[in-house]
């Protein structure tokens, strides 16, 4: 039993608000399923790896013909990165910087879904600009999509509330009086050592169902309005059809998003949109 003088973490406390409507909200935003009567089923094929370079080409020359796709996402993570240093400024929210850098990877297919509207109006021909992605709002699917954004958000919340509650487990609440001391306990301890072992442990099971669901499913909820359960189900039986190209994407997306976070995740303003076109066009060589 909880102690009286209990005071929830911010972890907890939007954890506990978040779960409690996620349900709702999720029920609430998915349209109607009778609209999807009859509605094709999409099928998966095999990919190779080829098909991942000529995606990340394509997604390459997207941002060369649209460019100022780099101000609707790619400035959002340098913003990101004043937000991080700030919290490392906090030595009592020092434990959660790591946790919640590494967390916005998962919220990824979410923060693209504009992209991922360009590339599919550049793709038909038409004249793109970044407003276009803000018209994803008008899409006829926009009921499903913001369902699975309230699932992305919910597997973020977990995430930095298992984060903290590990960090919590293993280090203590008090907070690192300096960073020095915080390092010291992070790298040069057993119970720091286990810390760092368990957060990618975690943190990896976190990544491995994120991608499972949203490899695919946003752009095909773009492309066809279907369902968002099936959207999930083609994402995830794409990667069950494609288990090495895939974890492979996987490495790839993970390695330039390394890349581009260094320094201050400024790199990201190029990588975040190039990820986001290639993905579209992953999406088409997967999805028929």
């Amino acid at each position: 039993m909880a102690p009286e003088n209990h005071v929830e973490n911010p972890a907890e406390y939007a954890l506990e608000n978040f779960s409690h409507n996620v349900s709702a909200a999720v029920h609430a935003l998915t349209p109607n399923p009778a609209r999807h009567v009859g509605q094709a089923v999409p099928q998966v094929r095999r990919i190779t790896v080829q098909d991942l370079k000529d995606s990340l080409r394509a997604g390459v020359a997207d941002l060369g013909a649209l460019r100022d796709d780099i101000l609707f996402i790619g400035l959002i993570y340098p913003v990101a990165g004043l937000v991080l240093a700030r919290l490392a400024a906090d030595y009592a929210l020092l434990p959660m910087v790591f946790p919640l850098a590494s967390g916005f990877a998962l919220l990824g297919p979410v923060a693209a879904i504009g992209l991922y509207e360009m590339s599919r109006r550049r793709e038909r021909g038409e004249h793109v600009t970044w407003a276009d992605g803000f018209k994803v709002l008008q899409s006829p699917a926009i009921g499903s999509i913001l369902g699975l954004g309230a699932l992305f958000l919910l597997l973020f919340g977990l995430w930095m509330a298992a984060a903290y509650e590990l960090n919590l487990a293993l280090l203590g609440p008090a907070a690192p009086p300096t960073i020095r001391a915080f390092e010291q306990n992070l790298f040069w301890t057993q119970a720091g050592g286990t810390l760092i072992a368990g957060g990618i442990g975690i943190g990896f099971l976190f990544a491995v169902a994120a991608f499972a669901m949203g490899v695919v499913s946003f752009p095909l909820m773009l492309d066809r309005d279907v369902d968002m359960w099936v959207a999930i189900g083609t994402s995830v039986k794409a990667v069950a059809k494609n288990p090495g190209i895939m974890a492979l994407w996987g490495l790839i997306f993970a390695g330039l998003l390394v890349a581009g976070s260094i320094p201050a995740l400024v790199g990201l303003v190029f990588v975040m949109p190039v990820l986001g076109h290639a993905s579209w066009h992953l999406y088409r060589k997967v999805v028929v």
